[in-house]
């Protein structure tokens, strides 16, 4: 009786230990969201709409002068006039990362500078987790350095 009581005990712990997700590795998962973010920005560099439009979520919400612009069609339209002939209007870098511990969400941010280098703003993101490795932009602001000083 003590044998099966040994072993129902160690079989429970076992199958508990198995039942917790594995924790995310933070570190990892800033570096995913960090390389994600500099794609993104790559994107405008390239001329790429197509790359832009991959890293939107469906559910994008960008945050424009007139206020939200809400869904990947109607961001996806709002931005195809950065991505036309000639030189970038602008490019951004992140320089903050922050991940939930959960490993779900992450926060990007940085400045925002003109085709000479000027700053000219800064941006926020917000990237969820879809897959592994895989982070799609949900919300996006971005704010005129003059803007920016007042918040």
């Amino acid at each position: 009786m003590r044998k099966a009581a040994a072993v129902l005990g160690w079989v429970l712990v076992l199958s508990a230990c198995a039942a917790k997700p594995p924790q995310p590795d933070h570190a990892e998962l800033q570096k995913q969201v960090e390389a994600t973010e500099r794609a993104f920005a790559k994107s405008m560099a390239d001329r790429d709409f197509a790359a832009f439009n991959s890293f939107l979520s469906d559910e994008a919400v960008f945050f424009g002068a007139k206020g939200p612009i809400k869904g990947k069609p109607a961001v996806a339209e709002r931005w195809k006039k950065f991505y036309g002939q000639g030189p970038a209007p602008f490019s951004w870098a992140p320089d903050k990362v922050e991940v939930l511990e959960s490993g779900k969400l992450a926060l990007t941010s940085g400045p925002v500078h003109d085709p000479d280098g000027k700053l000219i703003g800064t941006f926020t993101s917000i990237w969820r987790q879809d897959a592994p490795g895989q982070w799609h932009i949900v919300f996006d602001k971005g704010c005129d350095v003059c803007d920016c000083a007042k918040n």
